[in-house]
């Protein structure tokens, strides 16, 4: 029984894992925004070593791929710092939708859902409080879902996020049923536009950032 629950939750953390779940540092900015295009063994790597030897590894990242994917990354950033700013002011990258997008970059389309329920607010009478109907707080146009959807193969991969109040987009859990292949779509990601060139030689490089005090 006990075997059988440990098995449980490893597939539940690598299925976590494998959509993007993983909670992120906020402390450490470069981490921060770079942990979702990361493979398993450079983040594993990099939470162990000393900070003079993080520096070196966020130079040996970039130098290890092709200036094509650096350029891609940043745009990526960029975009996120104008689009997700309200919802993070100091890490607009580091929030559920910036992290999809970072690594699958734009949805081939975007399903919206609109708030159109009325506002119900209380008034002070003449000696009596009144609960009345009022459209003075609605508001019409504000989404309350977003559903991206991604081509994988002849498959389609879908994001689902519901807003939070005050000013917060959550990746729905849910959402993961049906989403067979969105595991495979991320590591193709991963793997192919922000892959390393050399793996032979870039993981020996990494190795001997561990002497680094």
């Amino acid at each position: 029984m006990r075997i059988q629950k440990l098995s449980a939750i490893a597939l539940i953390c690598l299925f976590l894992g494998a959509c993007g779940l993983s909670l992120v540092p906020s402390k450490d900015d470069w981490y921060a925004m770079h942990y979702y295009i990361m493979q398993d063994f450079e983040w594993k790597l990099y939470k162990d070593l000393s900070p003079a030897a993080r520096l070196e590894f966020q130079k040996l990242f970039w130098a290890s791929r092709s200036p094509e994917a650096k350029q891609e990354f940043d745009n990526r950033v960029a975009y996120t710092m104008k689009a997700y700013k309200k919802e993070n002011s100091r890490q607009p990258y580091n929030v559920d939708r910036a992290h999809v997008y970072l690594l699958n970059g734009s949805p081939v389309h975007i399903e919206l859902s609109q708030n159109d329920n009325w506002a119900t607010r209380m008034t002070q009478g003449v000696g009596v409080n009144a609960s009345v109907n009022d459209r003075s707080n609605e508001d019409v146009s504000a989404n309350t879902l977003e559903v991206w959807t991604y081509p994988y193969d002849k498959y389609l991969i879908r994001y689902t996020f519901y807003f939070r109040s005050p000013n917060e987009w959550r990746l729905d859990q849910a959402a993961f049923s049906g989403n067979r292949y969105m595991g495979a779509l991320e590591e193709d990601n991963k793997l192919g536009l922000f892959g390393v060139t050399n793996p032979g030689e870039y993981k020996a490089k990494l190795e001997q950032l561990k002497s680094i005090k």
